[in-house]
């Protein structure tokens, strides 16, 4: 059962061997963790490495400092981050087609409660359901998961560029800079090897945290689409940079003064995190604050940066 597989996961904690370059990290660890390489495990591994990404460690800490997650505010090379105005609906920040962004609570439908059953919300038609689970499906996709596109582990059928679907977040390098530390700093918790993580950060930052990035291709199926989501003048421009390609009107997003929502965060502990040499040739230091809160009255934690999925 999922519950069970994954309880495996949290509280295994063991060293795995160098990982063959011809086995995906997704394939290798599941294998590792959940001992049979199945679409079902696949997606148990991948649910607790985005949940934990989230909201933090909600499991035993077996390997590493632990994770403070994407919900509890940060600091990037002195800069304060606090990425939870981009879930609660604090600002008007999601792309539905308009040409500015509007206010949309990620947070609406059981808070982080369902996301410590390793669940990605109560029901299964609010926007935190579907944010999450098309963040399990798209890190998938990224970590290689072989046995996805079936109804066990579905592929990933969401928006294709993911410059669109974050131009009207006006991110800034330090931003998405903690978002990735923190799904690095997850999968380190669960042993995930250095080695790894540097791929994984390597290709995360190359995708998505520069400025005017040329098209690539993610997701086979919908070919090379523009993905910068890092927009404003802190980001590095990419080699061979497109900018004539991204719209170059776009609107920030705003303060959405209705909104009273906080979070909370089960993660713990502060200091450096554990995978900031992860995420890019030239690691940033990441440091974490008190960590935010999300109360239980919200929908089940939705994940961070890659928030607008849908």
């Amino acid at each position: 059962m999922l519950f069970k597989s994954l309880a495996v996961v949290a509280t295994a904690g063991l060293a795995v061997a160098q990982r063959p370059t011809n086995t995906s990290i997704c394939d290798y660890y599941t294998t590792a963790l959940l001992k049979n390489n199945t679409a079902a495990n696949q997606l148990a591994l991948l649910t607790l490495v985005v949940n934990t990404a989230v909201i933090g460690n909600y499991t035993p800490v077996t390997v590493g400092t632990g994770v403070p997650g994407i919900l509890a505010k940060g600091t990037v090379n002195g800069t304060e981050v606090n990425l939870l105005p981009y879930f609660s609906g604090g600002l008007a920040s999601s792309n539905r087609g308009g040409a500015m962004g509007v206010s949309v609570n990620f947070l609406d439908d059981g808070g982080a409660a369902p996301l410590m059953k390793n669940m990605p919300s109560n029901g299964n038609s609010s926007a935190q359901y579907l944010l999450l689970t098309h963040l399990y499906e798209y890190f998938g996709v990224l970590l290689g998961c072989s046995m996805q596109g079936g109804a066990d582990y579905p592929g990933y059928l969401g928006h294709a560029s993911m410059y669109e679907v974050h131009k009207f977040m006006d991110l800034s390098y330090a931003e998405v800079t903690y978002f990735i530390s923190q799904v690095a700093a997850s999968a380190a918790s669960f042993g995930v090897a250095t080695d790894d993580l540097t791929i994984v950060g390597t290709a995360l930052n190359s995708a998505f945290n520069v400025r005017c990035a040329p098209p690539t291709t993610i997701i086979m199926s919908q070919g090379a689409q523009l993905n910068s989501i890092c927009i404003d003048d802190t980001c590095p421009t990419a080699p061979n940079a497109t900018c004539a390609s991204y719209n170059a009107t776009m609107e920030p997003a705003v303060s959405n003064s209705t909104s009273s929502a906080t979070a909370t965060s089960s993660g713990s502990g502060s200091g450096t995190s554990p995978s900031s040499t992860a995420t890019g040739s030239s690691p940033a230091t990441v440091t974490t604050g008190a960590a935010a809160t999300v109360g239980m009255s919200f929908a089940a934690v939705a994940a961070g940066l890659f928030a607008a999925f849908l």
